[in-house]
Formats: C-alpha cells, sequence, structure tokens
C-alpha cells in the first residue's frame, strides 16, 4: 500500500513539475522543382505534374500523457513568373514569354491553392496529431501533394520557362491544442481559436519548370520560272522563286538548298534537264541568298545557308535564280531541275 501511493504521490510530482505550455514549431520541406518536362506549343490536351511537400511540427517537453494537435496551411504565391493564384499563374523565360499553369490543392484540379487560410482560393490544408512525452517531446510528420497543370491549347514560343516561388509566396500558418492529459483536439482553423498559432514566410522554396522545344512547322514553296527563251541566251536570265515557313517564336532555324537531281558527282554545280531521245542535255543555273546574285545558297551549316529566328507566323524567303549566258543555242525542249529543301532548327 505504501508503494502504491508513493508511486502516485511521483506521478502527480511530476505533472506538477511539467511546464503548462509548450510552442509547436513547424517547418517543411519540398522537392526543389515541379518539372513540366517538354512543353508542345498548342498541344490539345493538357500537362501535369506534382509537387511533394513534407510537413513536420515538434512541441516541447509537456507531460507523460500529453499530445498535441496541429492543424497547418500551406499558402502558395504568385511566383517570379507572375500572374497569381486567384486567376492564372504563369511561367516566363528570360526574354519575356509566358506560359499559364495552375497549383492545386485535389488531384480532380477542382480547388486552386491559395496563400491565405480558408481564403479565396484558399491554402492547402491538412493536421495531425501526436504524443508529446515528458522526456524529449514530440513530432509529427505529414506529407502532402499539390497538383499543378498547364492547360491545352497555348500558342507558346520556344524556351526554358520557369517560376520560382520562395520568400513571401511560400507561407506556413499553424495553430495547435494541447493537453497534458488525454488526446488533444485539432484546432479547426490554422489561425485561431486554439491553445497558439504562429506562421512562417520563406517555409520552403521550389521551382516551376518546362520546356518548349523550338519546332518549325508547314512551309510552301513557289516553283522558279525562268521563262520560254527563242534562240540562243547571250544575256543571263534572272528569276525568283519564294520559301514561306512558320517557327515557333525564338526558334532559331536554318535553310539549305542542295544542287539538285542533276548534278555531276563531287561538284556543286546545278543543272536543269530535257530528254531528247537518246539523249539528255543539260543548262547550268544557279541559286542565291541576295538579289545582286553574289552568294551562293547551298546546305552547308552556318556556311552557305539562309538563318533566321521565328516569329510564331508565317516569314517569307525569296530565292534568287539566275541562268548565266550560253554560247550558241540550247536544243529545244523544257529544262527543270528539282530541289531539295532542308530545314534545321
Amino acid at each position: 500500500m505504501k508503494a502504491l501511493l508513493l508511486g502516485v504521490l511521483l506521478m502527480l510530482g511530476l505533472l506538477a513539475g511539467a511546464p503548462a505550455h509548450a510552442t509547436a514549431v513547424c517547418t517543411a520541406v519540398a522537392d526543389p522543382t515541379l518539372p513540366f518536362g517538354n512543353i508542345n506549343s498548342n498541344a490539345p490536351g493538357p500537362s501535369t505534374a506534382n509537387l511533394n511537400i513534407t510537413i513536420t511540427c515538434t512541441t516541447a517537453a509537456l507531460s507523460l500523457l500529453a499530445t498535441t494537435g496541429v492543424r497547418v496551411c500551406v499558402g502558395i504565391g504568385a511566383g517570379t513568373g507572375g500572374g497569381s493564384a486567384t486567376t492564372t499563374r504563369t511561367m516566363a523565360t528570360g526574354s519575356g514569354d509566358t506560359m499559364n499553369f495552375q497549383l492545386y490543392n485535389n488531384a480532380s484540379f477542382g480547388q486552386v491553392t491559395g496563400l491565405l487560410p480558408r481564403g479565396t482560393p484558399p491554402a492547402q490544408e491538412l493536421s495531425m496529431s501526436y504524443n508529446v512525452p515528458l522526456l524529449g517531446g514530440g513530432s509529427g510528420a505529414q506529407a502532402v501533394q499539390l497538383f499543378a497543370q498547364i492547360p491545352a491549347n497555348q500558342v507558346l514560343a520556344s524556351g526554358s520557362y520557369s517560376s520560382t516561388f520562395s520568400g513571401a509566396s511560400v507561407v506556413l500558418t499553424w495553430a495547435w491544442n494541447e493537453v497534458l492529459l488525454g488526446t488533444a483536439t485539432v484546432p479547426a482553423t490554422c489561425n485561431g481559436g486554439a491553445t497558439g498559432t504562429n506562421s512562417a514566410s520563406a517555409a520552403f522554396s521550389f521551382t516551376a519548370t518546362a520546356n518548349v522545344l523550338p519546332q518549325c512547322g508547314s512551309y510552301v514553296t513557289t516553283n522558279m520560272n525562268f521563262g520560254n527563251v527563242t534562240g540562243g541566251i547571250p544575256a543571263n536570265i534572272d528569276q525568283t522563286a519564294t520559301l514561306t515557313l512558320t517557327c515557333l517564336k525564338n526558334t532559331a532555324f536554318q535553310v539549305g538548298l542542295n544542287n539538285g537531281q542533276n548534278n555531276p558527282t563531287a561538284t556543286t554545280t546545278r543543272r536543269m534537264a530535257t530528254t531528247i531521245t537518246p539523249n539528255t542535255y543539260y543548262l547550268n543555273y544557279e541559286l542565291y541568298r541576295d538579289s545582286a546574285r553574289t552568294q551562293r545558297w547551298g546546305n552547308a551549316l552556318t556556311v552557305d545557308t539562309v538563318s533566321g529566328i521565328g516569329t510564331g507566323s508565317a516569314q517569307q524567303l525569296v530565292i534568287y535564280g539566275r541562268v548565266p549566258p550560253v554560247t550558241g543555242q540550247p536544243p529545244a525542249g523544257t529544262y527543270n531541275d528539282l530541289v531539295q529543301v532542308t530545314i534545321t532548327y
């Protein structure tokens, strides 16, 4: 009987000596990046990505049987890319081109993630309970995900897009209840009606990223017609053709022209040909990048190709052609050649 009474008195003594309240401290660790990967301009469907966040809350020692209940709100602001949580967040390139995206609290993409607890839109919310023993205190941890989506049908420029969330754009707000005996209730909100509340900005950081690859789409060429010639060719015959192509904004491209299907092996000579059975006859010509017809248009990258930067709209290039004078009179016939166009981007 004496031993039992001593044990009860010892427990009471421990309870009396324990602190009445202790502060719950919450921290967070997130994936450093929210990577969407490669995104196509004018994609017919949305692209998605997830961000993993782990929240850890710690309470100092209370008593042998103490517990803490915590409600935590993870608030996310606009980010460095611009836009807003209430409308549409954006990622941006170094040249200022933007891409719309949004963060959500649920996998159905029905509730946008906001900055303020129970705001419009609301911060992501979670709760946890854990024991807080007298020796060492206690802690709890919970993982949560944010769900991100890039909407479909965006006309985009090529480049690397990003938006960083840090500082005032990432805020943890939490409230806690604690009891020395029994199970503590979890507060109804993150910022009131509890044993204590607190908040911290710059709680963690992450960067949303996406990449739009350079791309050139449809192109249209016109034929180069040197016309009808009667008799010989005593002087240059000059004509032009056009190549119209469309490339994503900021896409660097080069256009090359090969030597045609009639050029002699191991030469750069371009020739049109006509066949008068059983013989084939040729007529030399050349293609140029400039109207003065001094810069030959070939297909050696960065040497004799035509370079440009896409604008997102159709761009027209002029091909300048010339048939030089011919000694004597070429055999009568229809001369032609087929030139292959190569677009490198």
